[in-house]
């Protein structure tokens, strides 16, 4: 694979990487820095990426690894807040309008239910992960297993509880009609 078509191949996946970033960090700057990041690492080891293997796979496996160290990193972070500055800002910004949405931001809204798109919000983060990888990206267990780290029976766990917590909710919000 020359480097044009590898990198005209993995801008394509731009969007979908994208919309699990936001799923990872939950605020679009942060999920823009991610896939930037990501993108930046997988350009410089482009030539570690064997051509006929599953390129959005590997991007999908840096992405994840990103998310994991800047998660790992910022754990070790320690921050001092000024509570009476946070009380000062809070009532500033609660007679503002909310900052403008990204476009992304809005077609993901729009896609997704807004029963749904809570449900999954709701998810602890292991589940999210795993059920938005298995069912909005279409990537396989072992694909998963992959790109997290952990063996397949673990993600096959992790996309059933998932599940099953995504139904509950659901069904909690919306009853069965009788």
């Amino acid at each position: 694979m020359t480097a044009p078509d590898f990198e005209a191949d993995a801008l394509a996946l731009l969007d979908s990487l994208y919309r699990t970033a936001l799923r990872l960090t939950h605020r679009p700057a942060d999920a823009e820095d991610l896939v930037q990041e990501t993108y930046l690492k997988a350009f410089r080891a482009a030539s570690q990426f064997t051509p006929g293997t599953n390129l959005r796979a590997w991007l999908f496996t840096i992405l994840h690894n990103t998310a994991r160290n800047r998660a790992r990193d910022l754990s070790r972070d320690h921050v001092t807040i000024d509570s009476d500055a946070v009380d000062d800002v809070d009532e500033r910004a609660a007679g503002r309008a909310v900052a403008a949405e990204t476009p992304e931001t809005i077609l993901l809204r729009e896609t997704l239910a807004p029963d749904l798109q809570a449900a999954i919000d709701a998810l602890p983060p292991a589940f999210r992960e795993a059920v938005w990888l298995r069912d909005v990206e279409e990537f396989s267990y072992a694909e998963i297993a992959a790109m997290l780290q952990v063996p397949v029976g673990t993600v096959m766990s992790r996309i059933s509880r998932g599940r099953r917590l995504l139904f509950n909710r659901l069904h909690q919000v919306r009853p069965a009609h009788v």
